[in-house]
């Protein structure tokens, strides 16, 4: 927000200067991200009599004038206005002054302009008579500025503008405002904050607050039918406005902070809004339908024009302001073309009110249409600060416009304000900030800003803090010891000589330390980690939301975002796979043949478990990694192959293992339009994740040149698996030796190996220590449609195992593989 140092000095006597002015705003936590100053210092400039006009005899278009500035002969002066004429006060640019006048490549740049004896068109010219916009003034270059009739000729121009109350000059202070701040996008915020910092007294316009009713209610009616988003209403009427332009001072500051002046009517509403910070509107009353004024919501897909000449469509459940036959305004953000202030306006109905925030951001977003009063709505303006708005602007309309004020006012007003009491302990703000302040500093502090404060406890102080209206960020303690500490002065806040450090080793996270160690591992095998967007178009989504991956196991259904910036971005993803594909296809097109891709992220699905924090909405966290191409070159020993099942299968195993978990089991699943065929991870009886090819469809909407090879993992469930097991445990190596057998058996081909080697576990007892699968053979000495496997165990125990023992284990073994596989000892 650009404040302006003149507008801002008629509230408080500071007595500092702009940088310095600037340098507390920043202290105090207000940045200031620019110090700009502007107009012209205008010296040499006077005034002047137009004695006479004539014809240039050379040109058409342009009058030779004799002007007395005061001197002893009147300036022989070229001008090509169209307005010039005998008689007139006028402003004369002497020999010798420097003004800033608009560039003729870039109007809206100035540049230095010394004014210099000219030959025009063959006439000689001694000066310059100027125009609004050449003094800094406005942006009229239509003609030249006229004065009134009482300009003295001969008096510097700066003089009769300051007793006029216009300045030549000021400077625009450009504030970055953060979002918690919302009683400070106005003048009147500022010099609160000024007041605190300097000691001086805030001096707020006088403004009178009228009775609620007598005759404007008898002329107009307010009702508010949606007053969960509608807290008050304020009305005012005025009638016989003069359509005008606005005097010079008002255009001046409405300049300097950026604004473009109207009329006067608009004006007047702009400088109010940016001098208290409530927004307002004005109504062309006599084209109210039914003089009544209804705040409702909008009907789903109703249509609007709004003052840009712009037709809307409204969303669901948008404020409007009605009228008795039609929308007149979308609330808080813009009023509607049928009923804007024209220059044939007579009669203005003034509205300030209070609306929802979280109403007004979520219409201003589905619209893509921010304005001023949308922008501070957004953030909460003064709950009472309606009715002193109101009647200021009315005031400045009777004023400037000359208007008559309808006696009374229409005061609407469902959910009166009640003020928040928050208790603030002094020695705990001395605590947080770090430096003794003074109890009765602190209090001074808060008052000056607007804060009541009650003493309830001496030594230490502790005082009941009444929020004012103004303040709807403040909700806590810690946010009155922030006031103090901001506007205590953050640069005389001591930096300390020393500080405490806690006498313990700090530790990690268990969830962190395994993510650290699987890192490690991915990336020594030539996995490489990415980070893919978490936001998915809602149909992508959907499709992903499969049963057989971690988010969807939960059988939940897809989180929409409100009011996504683009459909790109409308859902939360249910798996990391999308993006890993994305990336893989990627590759894939810029001639990478080996692709192996990991990815930890947060998947999300709608659907109330026990991880469930907030509503109906499940996050959990998940790893994938993917294969896609080339596994192995080709050597002198080896041929190149592509990456298969159990190239997967075997990082998941070193994953697995790298963090002390015993090898997962694997049991096939049924084909999917995801995969076209899939094998659960199961630890013990609990499924940890899933592993699968992804379908033909899919790689091709990918762009993958190659099979798809993912695994992923539910990596909340893994890091509860392993809380224990990667913590680090030493034991001693065994004096016992460890006994090694091997069994080869015969089986049908369709046997898969996994349920063989579960079947061995349990059959071998406590004595097995590890058992793995390593040999496979298919051919004429097995039998067609058979294939025979072979399984070596290690056995062992603390003590040394005879051969019996050992028999024993490897006849139940082999009796288990033949009453669970029909499986035959090869021979």
């Amino acid at each position: 927000m650009i404040i302006s140092t003149n507008w801002l000095s008629d509230y408080i006597a500071h007595g500092l200067s702009d940088d310095a002015l600037a340098d507390r705003l920043t202290m105090c936590g207000l940045e200031v991200e620019s110090v700009e100053r502007t107009g012209n210092d205008l010296n040499g400039v006077v005034v002047g009599h137009v004695v006479s006009t004539g014809q240039h005899p050379n040109a058409d278009r342009l009058s030779v004038c004799k002007v007395d500035v005061g001197g002893e002969e009147p300036l022989h002066i070229v001008c090509g206005a169209p307005n010039v004429a005998t008689g007139q006060k006028v402003a004369v640019a002497t020999i010798g002054t420097t003004l800033h006048l608009p560039s003729r490549d870039n109007p809206e740049e100035r540049v230095p302009v010394t004014m210099k004896k000219a030959k025009i068109r063959g006439e000689e010219s001694h000066g310059m008579i100027c125009a609004e916009d050449e003094l800094g003034l406005g942006s009229d270059h239509d003609g030249i500025l006229v004065l009134s009739e009482e300009a003295v000729v001969g008096t510097p121009f700066p003089d009769y503008l300051s007793a006029k109350g216009i300045s030549t000059s000021d400077t625009a202070i450009d504030i970055a405002i953060t979002p918690n701040r919302p009683d400070a996008i106005s003048h009147l915020g500022i010099a609160r904050d000024v007041s605190a910092l300097t000691g001086k007294e805030v001096c707020r316009p006088a403004v009178s607050i009228p009775e609620t009713g007598d005759l404007v209610s008898e002329e107009f009616s307010v009702s508010i039918e949606a007053e969960d988003l509608c807290h008050r209403f304020v009305g005012i009427l005025v009638k016989g406005v003069e359509i005008k332009e606005s005097p010079a001072w008002m255009k001046q500051r409405l300049l300097t902070i950026g604004l473009r002046p109207r009329n006067v009517i608009v004006d007047i509403t702009n400088y109010v809004m940016y001098e208290c910070g409530q927004p307002l509107h004005a109504y062309d009353a006599d084209s109210l339908s039914g003089n009544s004024i209804i705040v409702r919501k909008a009907k789903a897909g109703s249509s609007f024009t709004t003052l840009d000449s712009k037709e809307r469509t409204m969303p669901e459940d948008a404020l409007m302001i009605c009228d008795a036959e039609r929308e007149i305004g979308i609330a808080g953000i813009m009023g509607g073309e049928n009923t804007e202030v024209t220059d044939e306006t007579s009669n203005v109905f003034i509205e300030a009110a209070w609306f929802d925030p979280s109403s007004i951001r979520r219409t201003a977003k589905a619209l893509s249409l921010q304005t001023d009063a949308s922008y501070r709505f957004e953030r909460g303006v003064d709950a009472e600060g309606q009715a002193w708005a109101a009647k200021r602007a009315a005031d400045l309309m009777v004023e400037l416009a000359n208007a008559t004020l309808v006696e009374g006012m229409i005061d609407v007003h469902p959910v009166p304000y009640e003020a928040p009491i928050i208790s603030l302990r002094a020695q705990r703000a001395v605590d947080i900030i770090g430096t003794p302040i003074a109890s009765d500093e602190m209090g001074r502090l808060l008052e000056a800003i607007g804060f009541g404060t009650t003493e309830t406890q001496t030594d230490p102080a502790v005082w009941d803090v009444t929020v004012p209206s103004f303040r709807p960020d403040v909700e806590r303690e810690i946010d009155l010891i922030e006031e103090v500490a901001r506007l205590f002065g953050y640069d005389n806040i001591p930096e300390p000589t020393h500080s405490r450090i806690p006498n313990f080793t700090p530790g990690m996270a268990t969830d962190r330390q395994l993510r650290e160690r699987l890192r490690d591992v991915l990336a020594g095998i030539g996995f490489r980690e990415t980070y893919t967007n978490s936001m998915l178009p809602v149909e992508t989504a959907a499709r992903f939301n499969d049963p057989a991956l971690p988010g969807g196991r939960f059988g939940g259904e897809v989180v929409e975002t409100l009011n996504p910036i683009t459909t790109e971005m409308a859902a939360l993803r249910p798996s990391l796979l999308p993006g890993l594909l994305r990336v893989a296809g990627h590759n894939h097109n810029h001639g990478q043949q080996a692709v192996r891709l990991f990815e930890f992220g947060r998947v999300h699905t709608k659907r109330q478990t026990n991880r469930t924090l907030v509503g109906d909405y499940t996050e959990t966290e998940t790893l994938m990694v993917l294969a896609s191409g080339r596994w192995q070159e080709q050597y002198w020993e080896d041929d190149a192959r592509d990456s298969d099942l159990f190239d997967v299968k075997g990082v998941m195993d070193r994953v697995f293992g790298a963090i002390g978990l015993e090898m997962p089991r694997y049991k096939q699943r049924d084909a999917s339009d995801l995969a076209s065929w899939g094998v659960d991870i199961l630890l013990g009886k609990r499924w940890i994740g899933s592993l699968m090819r992804v379908s033909d469809d899919v790689a091709d909407a990918y762009s993958l040149r190659h099979d798809g090879l993912v695994a992923e993992l539910d990596f909340t469930a893994l890091a509860e698996a392993a809380a224990a097991a990667i913590r680090p445990t030493f034991q001693a190596i065994s004096r016992f030796p460890i006994v090694e057998r091997d069994i080869a058996v015969v089986v049908p081909s369709t046997q898969p190996a996994g349920p063989m080697l579960e079947a061995i576990r349990r059959a071998a007892g406590d004595l097995l220590k590890k058992v793995f699968v390593f040999d496979f053979y298919e051919g004429k000495h097995v039998g067609e449609g058979n294939k025979s496997l072979a399984f070596g165990l290690r056995l062992g125990a603390d003590r040394t195992l005879r051969d019996k023992d050992v028999d024993k284990v490897m006849s139940r073994v082999l009796k288990a593989l033949e009453r669970e596989f029909d499986a035959k000892l090869r021979g």
